[in-house]
């Protein structure tokens, strides 16, 4: 990581243009891009080779430690920068030291798949031995199906560098020894003067040296990028991973070690064979040599590597030792029909040997067993569980327990999931608790077994703002300023960032500031590797081969295996990815229902239907009236937009409306019609009356992608398994032009007049690539409905559960202040109270209302060992006694009294503080904690010293930094005088307010993005919190040049714009003009009303409301509708080029180049954040 200076794609390019028939990849410490480099290998036309270049022990050291201090040391030999003499510098930042002197060899796979299994082999055994720098132990060489070759880097080359043959024979013996005939000695000449790496005298003695043993000499040029002047790059990827800036006065990359053409790589040949007194002939045999070991490098990518075919765990595993995995499979499935009361209707029995056969013709069963059987634990161990996808529309998967929803009466098709003629393993997705996944995955381990079991690692590749910070870093740029840089872009891809500058209004400052090459060289590691993580989903699982597969590394923490290849990379290795979502919103639900169990007594079962009720009115009164906020799917500014038009009555409906905040509905203009059909407002209409069946449910307009398998199906009769396979080419732009030839001539075979072929196309080719999948639709339905359905009837245990897991687009102290206004009384925070996670607690006995207590995890800074000293310690008499038992660390008891956690003891905040001062001083003096007479006494009430008490403004300071939260009361409180004066309109008065009007609005900023929409412009979409409800904001990008800096940059905002209202529950303003509320509160404070006003009236605040005579909607209009960010994607990031346009994703989908990819809040919990923002959102 952070070394190769080239993807595998562009070395294969490169390799082919300059006449090369083969290729080694040979990444340090990793085979992470063996399987793009095969592909892109073969795309080019040249033979792979695969290989590694690790760091080794001294010769015949048993060493399995660390190459770090204490473990192995360099030759004395080495004085350069990799000798054992070499001393770094301290790393900046506080980094810690990385000892980079351990001796490197490249090992090559020969032998096939032998060869693959050995290179794999080793690479585990050095993750597995050493803790930072990977390392393979000496009893791990073992020379069976693998050349070495000694280069520079290795103890033999370095001792040749000092002038040292006689100890380089020595240290050459061992090697021989395991090796024997496969041992090489490697040649590099890159320019440099001296003896050191990479210099003429080195290559030359290297020559000498191996014909005088008799070990064949090959000649590379350690490859670190493809083309010439990328010397630069090597050198901000070296200072990056050493955490050091860049040394002009030392050793700099010489700009040769580029992928040199055969005809460069002759004349170094020469050179060489002449520096070592030898001829011409010796540099043919040298070449001679060279080309021998690449031609015995025999690996296939297919045979060897197993790209192409399909490893499960031993049928034994899964229960079918004795029987074959399909009878097996078909007794589950006949059992799964009677359990759930199926057996009394034959179109159930169909319909499961249907997916039966479809199964056995693929021989996949074996796939379907160990899914059940995960699930199976998972729901064994009290975790909930959940299949996602296009697998809930199997009977069989709902057969086994896998997905919760009846694909027959919800009408999904199988075909969506898997067909005869669908030949590759399909996905099947489990969602479980985030906060149990580890959990889940260590079962997984221990039901197959660490031989079979590793999850997936996903690469952490450079984009804007890592690039800014590494190359500001190595050019000795102030820290300040590159923060600054860094925090300015979004988060973007490294590649466009001097395209962003020119732009992105947001960035107008960082414009007009001369940084010299640095933004070239951000641009020069766009999605380089730079580390690698556990991927947060995935898990392999295969049979007892998989070892020799992949290499498998520990990961950071909890030390589970992992393979060092990517989702992509595993399935094209045919290994078994079962993806385990851990998803945020299943772990807040669980904790709701445990509280309620906790508090109530009641056990409550939400996938029960007797306990949560399919059609209860009570949920259906809170979606229609979008007070969603919290709730699962349906909580986004659009989606609560679209809840308020559509007005769900059904779980049909829920579905429909998942399904159409989609990019295919929106760019084929589904929403409008849908929504006039649904509501009376315009009849129902069909292509042709032979399509009724298909779409009557969604009133004449296609929703799902299921349906567009029925249309074709009907209008082709080209059978469900054809119709899927048309339906994913539409995708593919060359695929889609010989699908309409072949869809008008099949349709017009079975009599289909010509515009009703041409209207049906259109809806076919604006949907079919990118729509939703129905089955996807139906288990996401299922927790939304959940979701809400705890937040109607049991809002604080809703609420707590919410703020334990953080599962949102929001930030938690927009969740507190909604549920504020639903009426649940918010309880502070409280030593003798307060649990590690959110609780309910009984408020009042008369009506039974529970309120929310505030968990201690959300203290800044406090460990997960102190909140559960707390807890466990409760309850305490004094502050004392608290500062004994519970032993927290004084900046957490500091903090815990600013917030009020401590007001149980008696004395106000400033007093406390005061009094912890002193029991640290006391604690600090006697060495030992109880060791001397503490100040104060163990009575309950702690004794007042008559400070002044925190006032209303320093507590609400404290709140926001220390918990993220303002919860003694709204933040937007105190400006609420000065808002009304400006004749700001608040939220809860807006629904009041008419259709175009222009308004002024202010609050605390909640949520930035800026999703795809259908006109392919960029729209930035804001929401604000003023205390009394939301206002949904929409920055249309006639506005971005005066208002996008500040909507990114201010977290108070004031907005002038024009409501915008589509429906009885439909609301949001449209802005024109943003302002910084702070700086105005500053202004009024310090000019008062009239220089607040004059601002205000400034020109740069833009016109009186008016968005550039637009229409201002986001549903059929100029601008189109907001879609679910992340799927509008796939297939990767179209690079930007050019002003004003659009950009074509692998999908089909046009979208605007800075648009999001991800909505706000779907990474790690944010913890304190005071606002969410999305990808595409600077700041």
């Amino acid at each position: 990581m952070r070394y190769g200076g080239s993807h595998p794609e562009r070395l294969a390019e490169r390799a082919a243009e300059r006449g090369m028939d083969a290729l080694a990849l040979t990444d340090r410490d990793t085979l992470a891009g063996a399987v793009r480099f095969a592909k892109a290998a073969a795309q080019a036309g040249i033979r792979p080779l695969f290989g590694v270049d690790m760091a080794v022990p001294p010769a015949g050291s048993p060493a399995t430690g660390s190459a770090g201090p204490g473990g192995s040391t360099a030759s004395a030999a080495g004085g350069g920068p990799g000798g054992a003499s070499y001393r770094r510098r301290t790393p900046v930042k506080g980094g810690a030291f990385l000892d980079e002197s351990a001796a490197r060899a490249v090992f090559l796979a020969r032998d096939g798949a032998a060869g693959w299994a050995e290179l794999c082999r080793m690479v585990t055994a050095a993750h597995a031995a050493a803790a930072e720098v990977p390392l393979v132990p000496w009893d791990a060489l073992r020379g069976e199906g693998v050349f070495v070759l000694l280069g520079p880097g290795s103890e033999v080359g370095r001792a040749l560098a000092a002038g040292r043959p006689d100890r380089a024979a020595r240290l050459l013996a061992p090697w021989r020894e395991i090796y024997g005939d496969a041992l090489r000695l490697e040649a590099v000449h890159h320019g440099r003067t001296g003896t050191g790496p990479g210099s003429l005298r080195l290559a030359a003695r290297t020559v000498g040296f191996a014909a005088e043993q008799g070990v064949p000499a090959v000649l590379t040029n350690a490859v670190r990028y493809a083309d010439p002047g990328q010397g630069p790059v090597a050198d901000i990827l070296d200072a990056a991973r050493r955490l050091v800036p860049i040394d002009r006065r030392g050793p700099l990359d010489t700009g040769e070690r580029w992928l040199k053409a055969p005809a460069a790589m002759a004349e170094a040949a020469d050179l060489i064979a002449r520096a070592a007194g030898l001829g011409p002939a010796d540099a043919r045999r040298l070449l001679a040599q060279t080309r021998h070991t690449a031609e015995a490098c025999c690996v296939d990518p297919e045979d060897d590597l197993g790209i192409g075919s399909v490893h499960f765990p031993e049928p034994r595993l899964v229960g079918a030792a004795h029987r074959s995995a399909q009878r097996v499979l078909a007794s589950r499935a006949s059992a799964g029909m009677v359990l759930r009361g199926y057996a009394g209707d034959p179109a159930y029995w169909e319909r499961m040997h249907h997916e039966l056969d479809i199964i056995a013709h693929h021989g996949f069963a074996s796939y379907f067993l160990t899914v059940a059987q995960v699930v199976d634990d998972v729901r064994e161990m009290g975790i909930r569980v959940a299949a996602r996808g296009s697998g809930a529309g199997s009977l069989v998967n709902h057969l086994l327990g896998i997905a919760h929803a009846d694909p027959v009466e919800h009408g999904l098709l199988m075909e969506r999931f898997l067909s005869k003629r669908r030949r590759v393993l399909p996905d099947i997705d489990i969602d479980v608790e985030s906060a149990r996944r580890l959990e889940v995955y260590r079962r997984i381990i221990d039901r197959f077994g660490a031989e079979r079991v590793a999850t997936v690692s996903m690469p952490e590749t450079y984009r804007v703002r890592h690039a800014v910070r590494d190359v500001g870093a190595a050019l000795s740029m102030d820290p300040a300023v590159v923060d600054r840089l860094a925090k300015a872009f979004p988060h973007i891809r490294a590649r466009d960032a001097r395209a962003a500058l020119q732009e992105l209004p947001e960035l107008r400052d960082v414009r007009g500031e001369s940084y010299g090459r640095l933004w070239e060289l951000v641009e020069s590691l766009d999605a380089l590797p730079r580390g690698i993580a556990m991927h947060p989903c995935g898990v392999l699982l295969s049979d007892a081969s998989l070892l020799a597969r992949t290499p498998v590394v520990p990961t950071s923490g909890e030390g589970f295996p992992m393979s060092q290849f990517d989702k992509d990379d595993v399935e094209e290795l045919g290994l078994l990815k079962l993806d385990v979502l851990g998803v945020r919103m299943q772990s807040a639900m669980a904790h709701a229902v445990a509280e309620i169990r906790r508090g109530t007594g009641e056990d409550l079962d939400l996938d029960d239907p007797a306990q949560v009720p399919p059609g209860d009115r009570a949920t259906y009164e809170l979606i229609r009236s979008a007070e969603t906020l919290g709730c699962f799917q349906i909580e986004s500014p659009g989606q609560r937009d679209l809840v308020g038009r559509l007005q769900p009555a059904t779980f049909h409906d829920l579905v429909v409306d998942i399904s159409l905040f989609r990019p295919g509905p929106v760019a084929a203009d589904m929403v409008r019609p849908f929504i006039e059909a649904r509501h009376g407002r315009a009849p129902v209409r069909f292509p042709h009356p032979d399509l009724a069946d298909a779409l009557r449910e969604t009133y004449g307009v296609v929703v799902f992608h299921e349906q567009i398998i029925e249309i074709v199906d009907v209008m082709t009769g080209c059978g469900r398994d054809e119709a899927d396979r048309v339906r994913r080419g539409l995708s593919d732009p060359p695929s889609q032009a010989r699908i309409k030839v072949w869809f008008a001539a099949k349709a017009a075979e079975r009599g289909y007049p010509v515009e009703v072929i041409a209207r049906t196309w259109e809806i076919v080719e604006a949907f079919g690539s990118y729509g939703f999948c129905k089955a996807h639709a139906v288990a996401f339905a299922v927790p939304t409905y959940q979701s809400a359905w705890l937040k109607a009837h049991h809002p604080a245990a809703f609420y707590a559960g919410l703020l334990t897991h953080d599962p949102g687009m929001y930030p938690k102290r927009l969740l507190l202040a909604d549920a504020r206004r639903r009426g649940v009384p918010v309880l502070p925070l409280d030593v003798n109270r307060s649990a590690v996670a959110h609780r309910i607690e009984l408020v009042s006995d008369v009506g039974g209302v529970w309120g929310l207590r505030l968990g201690l995890t959300d203290v800044h800074g406090i460990s997960g060992a102190e909140a559960a000293r707390i807890e466990s310690g409760q309850p305490y008499a004094s502050l004392r006694d608290f500062w004994d038992r519970a032993r927290p660390g004084r900046p957490v008891a500091e903090r815990l009294a600013q917030v009020g956690a401590l007001d149980s003891f008696g004395a106000n905040r400033r007093d406390l503080l005061l009094h912890l001062t002193e029991l640290h001083g006391a604690q600090r003096a006697a060495g030992v904690r109880g060791g001397a007479q503490l100040p104060l006494e163990g009575g309950r009430s702690t004794a007042s010293v008559g400070l002044p008490d925190l006032s209303d403004a320093e507590r609400l300071s404290a709140e926001l930094g220390v918990l993220g939260m303002d919860t003694s009361r709204h933040l937007m409180g105190d400006h609420h005088a000065f808002l009304a004066e400006l004749g700001v309109i608040p939220a809860r008065r807006l629904r009041e307010t008419e259709h175009g009007r222009t308004v002024l609005v202010a609050g605390a900023k909640a949520a930035t993005q800026t999703p795809p929409i259908r006109s392919g412009k960029r729209v930035i979409f804001t929401t604000l919190d003023d205390g009394t409800g939301l206002v949904d904001l929409a920055f249309f990008d006639d506005s971005h040049e005066r208002c996008a800096h500040t909507v990114f940059h201010s977290f108070l905002l004031l907005v002038r714009g024009v409501v915008q209202r589509r429906g009885p529950q439909s609301l949001s303003v449209v802005g024109a003009a943003a302002w910084n509320l702070a700086e105005l509160v500053e202004l009024r404070a310090t000019g008062g009303l009239d220089a607040v006003a004059a601002r205000l009236a400034e020109p740069a605040g833009g016109p009186a409301g008016e968005p550039g005579g637009q229409d201002v909607g986001r549903d059929g209009g100029q601008d189109g509708e907001p879609v679910a960010a992340g799927e509008a994607g796939g297939g990767g990031e179209p690079a930007v080029k050019g002003p004003g346009r659009t950009i074509r994703m692998s999908t089909g989908y046009e979208m605007n180049p800075w648009a999001d990819l991800q909505p706000p809040g779907t990474g790690p919990a944010t913890g304190r954040k005071l606002w969410h923002s999305s990808p595409g959102s600077a700041g």
